[in-house]
């Protein structure tokens, strides 16, 4: 037989796209439209609808961006239509190839009930299934003009990201408003058509399936009149009936559909506009239930639907309706989707807090799943939380964007830093926008990893972003894939449904140990400075408002402030979202960011400060709050003292040759006429921390333009060219402990104090960063006299070791990585930590007897923010000779708990004392129920095991371990055998009276 494949094949696709598809509404009479253009901000649906509308044409321009313009359509249903399905079809000027990044709309009937979105591939609303002539069509859509950031020329800078500069000029041209019949029988054979078209061009060339269903499909065009699609669409549809009916092989691949619409809660939109994006999808998904009785929807992030509550009453009626159907599938029990590598650890285990008690309240339902399809890598704390927080599940898709090496799993167990593992799974269609294409079922089948052992993967099927979520032309097309010969076999399921699959036929999975680090986007560790800083100084201002708030409630009666701090950990949390935290969103975003963290520092300094003067009491005794879990200055840990003044002094020096040199009698620093440090001499351990001819305080600029998603990513070929930044302006002694470098480059300014103080066995170098560079990565280095085959970095609840050499491909991806407050390298017998109080990337490297740390600090990438990072930016870090992981972990938390004076007449008694220096306090809090409870979470910080003994001071009643949420899960102790890393946390119970 003659090879006609070709012919047919492109016979199908002419015929389906030009006659075939637009036979799906043979009939149409034009709307008649209005408008208006609300001026300023989104406003409240009854002003839209009630507001003076002008007529408008299709063609017309409409829209500047950041807009909304209420539109009205009206029509008269045609007298001959009557019994027809009808369908108002409402193009407000969509490009179908990019939903979820333009224009989208929410329609309303005329008492402002919502119908439905309007999304690029979602544009149409049913009007009737029985059309009556003569009844009039009455609809309203509130149309948000959103400008395409990321358009056809991806990462070019753009004023459109922000409201301030987008300008006015109109952004869309209103297209098609046409009320239609629907012909029913015409759209499904499109999908039966797309289906075996999309089936066929998967299927080897020499196998007899393609051939029969090639065959079965120029049967149908043959039977199709092209001149009359409608009147012969069913004798076309009755030709493929055997090939759409032949089973799968019982050996297919097994794909469960999960509805989804991944929409981030702010990224090329501000958190305003999400707020309506959420509300469109939720009101699209929640109709499209009503309509298919198979479907199933699930979505994630408890702050979106508050946001529906709160904003969309009826919208989320309808969500609380499908969700007690167990139709509309809560899932993630996260506040938002976040990004996991820079949280700290509380505010980590408060984003499952948070997120699962909203669910629970709201909705009865306990999700055993985490749901993070997009987020940029995941630090290896997070499994211990996830058990914590009563869930044993992890769906991500994003590691399937790493550029070097291939992940060798799809389904496996995720063991954390502690020994916890939980059930993991990389969906194998590598998107977690699915939209039922032959071409992605096959690759899922073809990908698949686990072949031979397993046979379940998971499809997150839809549009994200505001695309609109599942459409019904998907639902349609997994209908004929349910068994369909050739295929994998997909049925709609809940998330919770496929892993109880995954988890039983695959009860020994390989196990991944360590972080899942994202070979790409390692830029966002850096890009937005004071986004990072904000959350940095959010999360520590709420671990101590809370820890003197309780303190003051059980000691002083002071009133805790349940309502202020959730409301605060909510927003903090909300901005932890993994295109806000991690710098990847536009200047709207970030600015508004700024100006939350600085409201939120406000409320929590009046808290802390009302509750610290609560404690204090009348009196001029200078006392000392010290908020970290370890005593300082004859403070202790978590209480109140006058400070002990250090033995001895700091005497700074003329240096032989320029510069300075600093010594406390524990230190000797010498910086150089340079301002670089050249000598660190730990006098105690007759050691010096400084390689020579290698100086440290190194400020060093670097070109950088990544190859694509500038805002996300750094390239490796950054580190071919570098400037050493070692000119001086100025160099002077500053307050009898230090030294003050200015220095210039370019068009911006550093100034930096390296400092000594009396006591301290730690150099401290505050820098501040007057930046006005574009596209430049600057780093801080710091040579170190050790020999370190891999170092440590702080994540949650512990730490993570990581190469220094680059041995594998694996090792050298990670050249820029992720660390919480400290970085330790060592050597037997001796190591150095470079303590941060809010800097998250940097790079180790090794030569034969050297090895450097340095730190990220900023960088100016031009999208989608095209003026970021400019401006003045402070930083504090502090070199640590000697040091153990220990050593680490109190100066790492000192820097970022400086302790308070607070004059007063009494010293304040820790509200909970810990015998272990391993031991770490993360929170000490009054139970979120209101019980007066006291509720104390800690971990082990060394990668060892401790027993410690916890000690109250307070009458306890009664002592529980419970999890994250605080929930008992069994009896307490006060003597606690602590294995590496383990996290614990206990809820103790106040004696009454006390």
């Amino acid at each position: 037989m003659h090879d006609d494949r070709s012919l047919v094949e492109s016979r199908l696709r002419r015929v389906l796209g030009e006659r075939v598809r637009p036979a799906v509404y043979p009939r149409s009479v034009p709307l008649d439209v209005t408008v208006w253009h609300a001026p300023g901000e989104p406003v409240p649906v009854a002003e839209g609808l009630a507001a003076p509308h002008a007529p408008v044409r299709t063609g017309d321009r409409w829209g500047a961006p950041w807009g909304t313009s209420w539109f009205r359509v009206t029509a008269a249903v045609p007298e001959e239509w009557a019994g027809e399905t009808v369908e108002a079809l409402l193009d407000l000027g969509f490009d179908e190839n990019m939903p979820g990044f333009q224009c989208e709309g929410l329609v309303y009937r005329p008492d402002g009930s919502p119908v439905k979105g309007l999304n690029p591939r979602n544009q149409w609303v049913r009007v009737a299934d029985r059309a009556i002539g003569g009844e009039r069509v009455d609809l309203h859509v509130e149309a948000a003009s959103n400008p395409v950031i990321l358009d056809y020329h991806p990462f070019r800078p753009t004023p459109l990201g922000d409201i301030g500069t987008a300008g006015d000029t109109p952004q869309y041209t209103l297209a098609r408003m046409e009320l239609a019949v629907f012909d029913r029988t015409v759209w499904e054979l499109v999908h039966d058509l797309e289906v075996l078209g999309e089936l066929m061009a998967e299927l080897p060339v020499e196998s007899a399936r393609r051939w029969d269903v090639l065959r079965a499909v120029e049967r149908a065009l043959d039977a199709l009149d092209l001149q009359d699609v409608n009147g012969t669409a069913r004798a076309a549809r009755t030709e493929l009936v055997d090939v759409l009916s032949a089973p799968a092989s019982p050996s297919a691949h097994r794909i469960s559909a999960v509805g989804h619409a991944h929409i981030d809660s702010a990224w090329l939109w501000p958190l305003r506009e999400t707020v309506r994006k959420v509300a469109r999808t939720a009101a699209n998904m929640t109709q499209l239930l009503d309509d298919e009785p198979e479907f199933v929807f699930a979505m994630s992030q408890a702050q979106q639907l508050a946001w529906i509550k709160e904003h969309r009453p009826e919208v989320y009626a309808r969500v609380k309706k499908a969700v007690a159907e167990g139709r509309f599938v809560p899932t993630g029990g996260m506040w938002v989707e976040s990004d996991t590598n820079m949280p700290g650890s509380e505010a980590m285990a408060r984003q499952f807090v948070h997120g699962k008690r909203f669910f629970l309240e709201e909705f009865g339902v306990e999700n055993d799943e985490v749901w993070l399809p997009d987020t940029f890598g995941f630090a290896a704390g997070l499994p211990q939380i996830i058990r914590a927080a009563g869930a044993k599940w992890l769906l991500t898709q994003k590691i399937s964007w790493s550029q070097t090496n291939t992940f060798p799993h799809h389904t496996f167990h995720w063991e954390g830093i502690d020994g916890t593992r939980i059930l993991t799974h990389f969906p194998p269609v590598d998107t977690y926008n699915c939209a039922m294409q032959g071409s992605e079922l096959a690759h899922a089948a073809r990908n698949f990893k686990e072949k031979g052992r397993a046979s379940h993967s998971l499809a997150p099927t839809g549009f994200g972003d505001g695309g609109g979520g599942t459409t019904r032309e998907m639902v349609a097309k997994a209908a004929r894939l349910r068994s369909l010969e050739g295929s994998p076999t997909v049925d709609w399921e809940p998330p919770a449904a496929f892993f109880a699959k995954a988890e039983a036929e695959y009860p020994d999975p390989p196990v991944w140990v360590g972080e899942l680090y994202l070979e790409l986007h390692r830029a966002t560790l850096t890009s937005q400075a004071q986004t990072k800083q904000g959350n940095r100084r959010s999360e520590h201002l709420l671990y101590e408002a809370e820890l003197w708030a309780a303190t003051a409630a059980v000691r002083a009666g002071f009133p805790y402030p349940y309502e202020e701090l959730d409301r605060l950990w909510k927003t903090v949390l909300l901005h932890q979202f993994h295109d806000i935290l991690p710098g990847s969103s536009i200047a709207w975003v970030h600015r508004e960011a700024r100006a939350t963290y600085a409201r939120v520092a406000a409320e929590l300094e009046a808290v802390i400060g009302a509750a610290q003067r609560a404690l204090a009491g009348e009196g001029t005794r200078p006392l000392t709050f010290n908020a970290a879990p370890h005593a300082r200055s004859g403070v202790p840990a978590l209480g109140a003292d006058p400070a002990r003044t250090p033995d001895g002094g700091t005497r700074v020096t003329a240096r032989p040759g320029g510069g300075f040199l600093l010594d406390n009698g524990l230190l000797q620093v010498e910086v150089d006429g340079r301002g670089l440090l050249v000598s660190v001499y730990d006098v105690a351990a007759e050691r010096e921390t400084v390689p020579a001819g290698a100086p440290g305080n190194l400020l060093q600029l670097h070109p950088d333009f990544p190859n694509q998603w500038d805002a996300w990513d750094v390239d490796r070929f950054y580190r071919n060219t570098g400037t050493d930044l070692t000119a001086v302006d100025e160099l002077v002694a500053d307050g009898g402990t230090g030294v003050r470098i200015s220095r210039s480059f370019s068009a911006s300014r550093v100034v930096q104090v390296v400092s000594l103080a009396p006591g301290a066995r730690r150099v401290d170098i505050a820098t501040e960063v007057d930046w006005h560079e574009t596209e430049k990565f600057l780093k801080l280095a710091f040579p170190l006299d050790v020999h370190a085959e891999r170092y440590a970095s702080e994540t949650q609840f512990g730490h993570v070791h990581r190469p220094t050499h680059t041995n594998t491909s694996w090792d050298a991806a990670k050249f820029e990585a992720c660390n919480h407050r400290f970085v330790h390298v060592a050597e037997p017998g001796f190591g150095v930590a470079l303590v941060n109080d809010s800097t998250y990337g940097h790079d180790v490297t090794r030569t034969a007897d050297t090895t450097t740390v340095r730190v990220s600090l900023l960088r100016a990438p031009r999208f989608p923010d095209p003026e970021t990072d400019q401006g003045v930016h402070r930083f504090r870090h502090a070199l640590v000779p000697g040091a153990s992981v220990g050593d680490a972990v109190r100066e790492g938390a000192a820097i970022n708990l400086p302790a308070r004076t607070v004059h007063g007449g009494a010293s304040v008694a820790p509200l909970v004392t810990v015998d272990h220096d391993a031991v770490a306090v993360s929170a000490v809090k009054l139970a979120d129920d209101g019980s007066g409870d006291v509720v104390v979470r800690l971990y082990e910080s060394r990668g060892g095991r401790a027993k410690a003994r916890v000690t109250p001071g307070f009458a306890v009643s009664g002592v529980v371990r419970t999890d994250l949420l605080e929930r008992p899960v069994e009896e307490g102790g006060l003597t606690l055998s602590l294995k590496p890393f383990e996290l614990v946390t206990l809820r103790l119970s106040r004696a009454a009276g006390r």
